[in-house]
């Protein structure tokens, strides 16, 4: 089967990297996709590398980068590209994208004509908030199956109703999408091993690390990230900062923002790294840094949660934690005792052999293959 993964990456990562590679916005389309996958940020090509092994034909777009889609479309109406499509007069706009288009046509109607070019079997959509439903039906017209996946607020019922499949590894939101009336299956995420390879060797010389959002909307985690600066050696990575008061302890620990490679980086420097969930994650432990932080065999210190012990051991894998003074007793004891590499070891290892991208790829080849049997033609 061809799938095809529409992926939105966060401006500010691709405000950095266009700043730190000043000639990639004039390169071809093909350079700037390739540079921006080989940044590893989120997903990266950990989805499409592992189907392509299994047989599939996987391919990314990064649909929210003007440069990259500008290229495309300069390549495609000059006839310099294999394709040369006419892109759809048709102008769809999402709120949040409207202003950012500096005279391209609508970044949709750009992805429509990808799409429209490479002729998927299913659409596979990494942000639930892209595609406005007039547009997916639009999509569903001339593509076998639409897929969704989520680990995020839900967007309104609009945008996911004419979705044929939507994937979370929020245990919860299954029900409450199957509610809405689309059909839904649990997926968790992963690790790509390729990063353990990568930074196999770097010294481990921090001590503790938070890498995350910090500013006003991860307001829950200020005070605790705040004790930690008081009561222990924590350095901090994230974006956010300027939100945070001049006064506060975050701000003299903060290290900077990493994105891609530079966290994955700092993660094999930790000797051990903290995690907190969103609000929306509720009880249930889900989120890509559980498996990023283990994967890069720092030892996980996280939040309790109902479902954790279906992905690790705590304990043994992981240790947990439940309100911030026995977050700072345990991170004490861990740096002064004999069992932090112990713990970080097993983690790691249960990560490589049971969470990994390729592991998770034989799992999303048999549900895909299952939807994509049940749909009718179209």
């Amino acid at each position: 089967m061809r799938i095809v993964f529409v992926d939105t990456y966060y401006r500010r990562f691709l405000k950095k990297h266009y700043a730190d590679h000043p000639s990639l916005e004039s390169e071809s389309y093909e350079s700037q996709r390739q540079s921006l996958i080989d940044a590893r940020f989120g997903t990266s090509d950990f989805y499409s590398k592992y189907l392509n092994e299994f047989g599939c034909e996987a391919i990314d777009l990064i649909v929210n980068c003007r440069p990259l889609q500008s290229a495309w479309l300069h390549e495609n109406v000059s006839g310099s590209s294999a394709l040369a499509l006419p892109i759809p007069h048709r102008f769809y706009r999402v709120p949040v994208i409207g202003r950012t288009l500096a005279g391209l046509p609508g970044f949709i109607d750009v992805v429509l004509a990808q799409i429209e070019a490479l002729k998927p079997d299913i659409l596979y959509c990494h942000d639930l908030s892209f595609f406005p439903g007039a547009v997916l039906k639009r999509i569903k017209s001339h593509v076998r199956l639409v897929v969704g996946q989520i680990a995020s607020p839900l967007p309104p019922k609009s945008f996911l109703e004419d979705y044929d499949l939507i994937l979370t590894s929020l245990p919860h939101f299954v029900s409450r999408i199957r509610e809405a009336g689309v059909r839904s299956e649990y997926f968790r995420l992963g690790f790509d091993p390729r990063m353990a390879n990568m930074f196999e060797g770097v010294p481990r010389d921090l001590d503790v690390s938070f890498v995350g959002g910090i500013g006003r909307s991860h307001k829950n985690a200020i005070s605790l990230l705040e004790h930690l600066a008081h009561h222990t050696p924590i350095r901090i990575f994230g974006y956010g900062i300027e939100g945070i008061p001049a006064d506060s302890p975050i701000v003299e620990r903060h290290e900077g923002e990493v994105w891609g490679l530079e966290m994955y980086r700092v993660l094999a420097r930790s000797r051990i790294t903290i995690n907190r969930h969103i609000g929306i994650a509720e009880n249930y432990a889900n989120n890509m840094r559980l498996y990023e932080a283990t994967g890069m065999g720092a030892l996980l210190l996280t939040e309790e949660k109902d479902n954790l012990g279906d992905i690790f051991e705590p304990g043994r894998e992981v240790e947990t934690y439940s309100n911030r003074d026995e977050i700072v007793e345990k991170i004490n004891a861990l740096l002064r005792g004999n069992r932090l590499e112990e713990v970080a070891a097993a983690g790691q290892a249960r990560t490589l052999r049971e969470h990994s991208y390729q592991e998770r790829m034989k799992e999303l080849v048999v549900i895909l293959t299952k939807y994509l049997r049940e749909s009718p033609g179209r």
